[in-house]
């Protein structure tokens, strides 16, 4: 998990999140036409033994969800282009002027001296954007089918709010991501490389220093690369960490019962993110399972980290 900026966030830019206009009604429809629906259930929610306990990602516990509406992917950098440019909307990134970026992504590092302490792979780079994801002179060229990186969840909140739609709770990015399965590490099952082949976008190598792509991607990948999950799911291990509604929290003590439609703690240290990245190794952060979890500040913008939609399901 790379720095923050700031320590609750800044009420400003759930303001100016808010104030977006909403897109004209039959783009609304459109956008929630295309995403996937799934009739809800129970299932079990977590891990039997977490090897991050301060995740509170253990143990497992039984909920339940109604049915609800998610997209397959992660927001890409098309569709968030197409959303900045009707709205006009300037991220946290572009506000403040810059965000951290893998030092391995620059082209002189050097020349990025600033980190965040005890993460001198993270760079603070002038201008790093969306739109220019290593900063000055970068562009998305080439990327519009990679998820948008560069985002707080401030920027994911003002994306749903234009277009009618949500982040998804945290018990439904995962009953979404596992695809079916029932108390699996991976989308797939329980082997990280099924068959021998890579079903993922990790880190391969030495972390930090040493990245043998073995997978094919020193970055991000497309938002479809690999195989989706059973329930038509892209990228929901690895890629990109996305945004999701739940504050972060100590779980309370629960009762016997399934948890009916959990929505969060009320009150909690920044928001949730889930799935991993193309920087998760198991030397350092294997956190790149189903059930994996972290959490960041809403306004906190780094190059490995996007969002995908939900809606609930009133049809």
């Amino acid at each position: 998990m790379a720095a923050q900026k700031g320590s609750s966030g800044d009420p400003a830019y759930l303001a100016a999140a808010l104030a977006v206009p909403g897109a004209a009604p039959d783009m609304r429809a459109a956008l929630r036409d295309r995403l996937i629906a799934l009739d809800g259930g129970f299932f079990d929610m977590g891990t039997r033994k977490s090897r991050f306990p301060e995740d509170f990602d253990a143990p497992r516990r039984k909920v339940r969800l109604s049915p609800f509406r998610i997209s397959a992917t992660a927001c890409t950098n098309a569709e968030f282009a197409r959303f900045a440019r009707e709205t006009g909307y300037r991220t946290v990134a572009e506000v403040e002027g810059w965000s951290y970026v893998f030092h391995l992504l620059l082209d002189d590092p050097a020349r990025f001296p600033t980190s965040p302490a005890g993460l001198r792979w993270w760079r603070k780079v002038d201008g790093a954007c969306w739109h220019a994801p290593e900063g000055q002179g970068s562009d998305i060229t080439g990327r519009a089918a990679h998820p948008v990186v560069h985002v707080a969840w401030f920027d994911a909140l003002a994306y749903c709010h234009w277009a009618g739609l949500a982040l998804p709770s945290e018990a439904q990015w995962e009953f979404a991501a596992r695809g079916g399965l029932a108390r699996r590490k991976f989308p797939w099952g329980n082997e990280m490389t099924p068959g021998g082949a890579f079903a993922m976008n990790t880190w391969q190598g030495s972390f930090p220093d040493r990245n043998t792509a073995e997978d094919g991607f020193t970055g991000t990948a497309p938002v479809e690369a690999f195989a989706p999950n059973g329930f038509g799911l892209y990228n929901t291990c690895g890629n990109v960490w996305e945004w999701v509604r739940d504050l972060y929290a100590p779980r309370r003590p629960e009762g016997p019962f399934p948890l009916r439609d959990p929505q969060g703690p009320e009150n909690g240290t920044g928001r949730v993110q889930r799935g991993g990245s193309y920087l998760c190794h198991e030397s350092y952060c294997d956190r790149y399972h189903v059930h994996s979890r972290t959490r960041n500040d809403p306004d906190s913008s780094t190059g490995n980290t996007g969002f995908r939609v939900a809606a609930e399901d009133v049809s």
